[in-house]
């Protein structure tokens, strides 16, 4: 039931399955195997992103009900494209208690309720904490207010239920304090949270879906419409949202495996490490490809930038650490500061299972036992090791944190015993839960913000201190893909990616001419300072790559950067006075005219070779090994930041009207329009659709002659597909083009034809300068 390739649609109040349906003419004639849609499940009101969801046994009415989904399926088999489920096992929604009944019958009812074990909620604790009130506690608990009858307190917009009987007398402060839970001030969350949340956000509730009872709970209306007959066999599989998150993935993923044949497709959003691959447990067919996005736009990179470029940075900044550096010292600062509630239910698991009686009273104090395991969690070289399988990723947890703190070394000895003994334990389940939390914190959300050489490395899944990605490396990581995982998910953009794909492309041009972007970078940072010389590394190429830019876009991308670098700022520490000249910055350059006016010729300069770039990475990713997604939009040149930037609306009528235009014989130049990409972009897809025997088997292409090294190039279907790349477009037009470079096509065959200029190819070997004369891309195929 693998689709070729699927496109990305974010659902909401603003894109319901209504939409959807009228979409699907275009995505068909796209050439799009299936739609990959977000989770459609009832969520938070307003919603833009599905994942928040509230209750998991009916349809999302914002999005169009039952009625719009049956629809929606109906439509979809009229197209002959499926349907790829996004499903949420982690977490729900409770930022509104009052729509999400499960959490208001537990506010209610208590240890008592049908609910209480399906929230992952340390009951010994005492009442459950809710961390909404203002910095202010106690000011804020006299503002409480109890409603008309009684039955619910109310603290400005929140409003949370009242347990039967306690609130006949006494004031709201009184009925407060006999309630099953206590609302505390936000600032308390961070510490003393007694229920797990979905990294540090406390609106996201965990959920015990290894519990049976919870699985089938949350899972049944997903499992219904996949056993519904012809809607269910629409339904081609699943993609399964933070798996990292549960106590035991394997587990889960084997349940859920069960639960839905065979057959259908099941993908994890998982990020992997580089040389890092799944537990060959998990019955999976792969991941939502944030390695694939590392190894594509890796190879647009240009490693000889890497050491101007680290030079440059580490003098406008003032400091030469390492990422290794930077990564460590953001995974302890959110170890110690954000996840605080998490490290001490760790610590408290110990002490009360496999560290009971390990050691003297006097040995190790509480806080001895706190540091190792903060220590414990910072020193994991991938996000979650999945014991027994990752044993070797637990070793080096405590073989660097015993490093970090040698005093600490037998206390961490027997850590290290009960993780790798017991790998059940709550101790040990909850250190695995844990570790993929304080790495996506710490590094994704923190040093990603901080160390800002070049940004276009610096992305979901990435690996900033390796400066690009070699052809070999390409190759070698794409033949592996097509052995071991060929129905695995690529993607270059999502709704969680830093920067979207064109974004990156256009970034990586700086890499080719690192001198001019650090002259141009000195001048602009001392005519409009920010209150932090990283920042405005960052801050710089933001407004580059995503050129042309307004102001409120910008300042609203500043504020949320500068806050998850927590370097003058953050979110739980906010400095009036740094967010206000931040705020300001954006309005202040863009109403300089003389830096407008050279931004604007820089990004005139690198916009063509970035174009190159985009298209380069696009038909890689679409002719390549796994199943291609594409982000919506994102068929066009999409110049986006991190959400909610990237979950604006897309004009699906433009891009329809587009394709029209070039399946009238239009061949769009290579311009700010997109039509290019979306040449591109149709030209693979629609192949993989008809014609998924050419997606089969690996093999580089290798160029011959004096630039041989600027074009990356493979074969599949036994030879009679291959796709071709310009690489490094600059570094191209300084040697004076591609000479008499050639390309040997497999077997020796001429019988070609390029399906992106819609021409056949000249001869056996190619000239590259003939090949790649209109796009700086080609898709040859060989009749059937």
């Amino acid at each position: 039931m693998t689709p070729g390739s699927t496109y990305r649609l974010q659902f909401s109040k603003d894109r319901t399955f209504a939409d959807a349906v009228a979409a699907l003419g275009y995505l068909d004639r796209l050439g799009v195997g299936a739609l990959y849609a977000s989770p459609l499940l009832a969520s938070g009101t307003g919603s833009n992103h599905g994942y928040d969801v509230v209750d998991p046994t009916r349809v999302s009415d914002e999005r169009g009900g039952e009625s719009g989904r049956t629809a929606l399926l109906a439509a979809l088999r009229e197209h002959g494209m499926g349907l790829l489920l996004d499903v949420v096992p982690n977490h729900l929604g409770v930022a509104v208690p009052k729509e999400n009944p499960w959490w208001w019958d537990v506010l209610t009812h208590g240890e008592a309720s049908r609910w209480a074990r399906h929230f992952d909620i340390d009951w010994g604790a005492g009442p459950l904490l809710i961390p909404v009130l203002d910095a202010d506690e106690e000011g804020a608990l006299a503002r409480l207010e109890l409603s008309p009858d009684r039955d619910e307190l109310r603290y400005y917009e929140h409003v949370f239920p009242v347990a039967p009987g306690s609130g006949d007398d006494g004031t709201a402060r009184a009925v407060h304090e006999r309630q099953h839970y206590r609302l505390v001030s936000w600032k308390r969350g961070a510490a003393e949270l007694t229920y797990r949340r979905f990294f540090d956000v406390s609106d996201l509730a965990a959920v015990r879906v290894e519990d049976d009872e919870v699985f089938a709970d949350t899972h049944r209306e997903v499992l219904r419409w996949l056993r519904d007959g012809t809607d269910g066999a629409t339904i081609v599989g699943l993609r399964v949202d933070h798996p990292d998150g549960l106590s035991d993935p394997g587990g889960y993923l084997r349940r859920l495996r069960e639960e839905i044949g065979a057959d259908r497709w099941l993908l994890v959003e998982k990020i992997l490490g580089v040389g890092e691959s799944l537990p060959v447990s998990w019955p999976v067919d792969g991941t939502t490809g944030y390695e694939a996005l590392r190894e594509v736009c890796g190879l647009f990179v240009d490693p000889d930038g890497a050491g101007l470029l680290t030079q440059f940075a580490a003098e406008h900044t003032g400091t030469r650490s390492s990422v290794h550096a930077v990564e460590s010292d953001g995974r302890h600062l959110v170890a110690r500061e954000i996840l605080v509630a998490e490290v001490l239910r760790i610590a408290d698991a110990y002490r009360a299972g496999p560290g009971a009686g390990t050691a003297e009273p006097d040995e190790y104090t509480a806080q001895d036992v706190n540091d190792a395991v903060t220590e414990l969690l910072c020193g994991f070289p991938v996000y979650r090791s999945y014991l027994p399988e990752g044993r070797a990723d637990a070793d080096t947890a405590v073989s660097v944190a015993r490093t970090r703190r040698p005093d600490l070394g037998p206390l961490m000895a027997a850590m290290h015993t009960a993780l790798v003994d017991d790998p059940g334990s709550e101790f040990a389940r909850r250190v695995q839960q844990t570790s993929g939390m304080v790495m996506a914190k710490g590094v994704e959300d923190t040093a990603f913000y901080r160390y800002n050489r070049l940004v276009a490395l610096n992305e979901v899944g990435g690996a900033p201190d390796r400066f690009g990605v070699t052809p070999h490396e390409f190759h070698t990581a794409a033949a592996a893909r097509e052995a071991a995982t060929p129905h695995t998910m690529t993607t270059l953009s999502t709704h969680d990616t830093k920067r979207s794909e064109d974004v990156r492309a256009r970034l990586a041009v700086l890499s080719e001419r690192p001198a001019e972007w650090a002259d141009r970078l000195r001048t602009w940072s001392v005519r409009h300072p920010l209150p932090d010389r990283s920042l405005e590394l960052l801050a710089w190429q933001s407004l580059v790559g995503a050129w042309p830019i307004d102001a409120d876009r910008m300042a609203a991308y500043l504020g949320k950067a500068s806050k998850e670098a927590k370097l003058v700022t953050s979110h739980t520490e906010p400095v009036s006075e740094v967010d206000d000249a931040i705020a300001a910055w954006p309005r202040q350059v863009l109403g300089d005219p003389e830096t407008v006016a050279e931004v604007a010729t820089l990004v005139a300069e690198i916009a063509g070779p970035g174009r190159s770039n985009s298209l380069g990475q696009k038909l890689l990713q679409m002719a390549g090994p796994g199943v291609p997604d594409v982000y919506q939009g994102t068929e066009l040149f999409e110049y986006s930041l991190v959400d909610p930037d990237n979950r604006r609306p897309v004009d699906l009528g433009q891009r329809e009207a587009m394709l029209a235009r070039i399946d009238d014989g239009e061949l769009p130049p290579v311009d700010a329009d997109g039509a290019a990409k979306l040449l591109v972009t149709a030209a693979a897809a629609r192949l993989r659709r008809y014609r998924p025997e050419l997606f089969t088997g690996y093999r580089p292409v290798p160029a011959d002659g004096p630039a041989a090294d600027h074009a990356v190039a493979f074969s599949r279907g036994g030879g009679n597909l291959v796709a071709v790349a310009t690489r490094l477009p600059e570094g191209l037009a300084r040697r004076g083009g591609w000479a008499d470079t050639v390309l040997p096509l497999p077997g020796g065959a001429t019988d070609w034809h390029d399906m992106i200029s819609d021409r056949p190819v000249d001869g056996a070997s190619p000239r590259l300068d003939a090949l790649l004369e209109r796009y700086p891309v080609a898709l040859l195929v060989r009749p059937a």
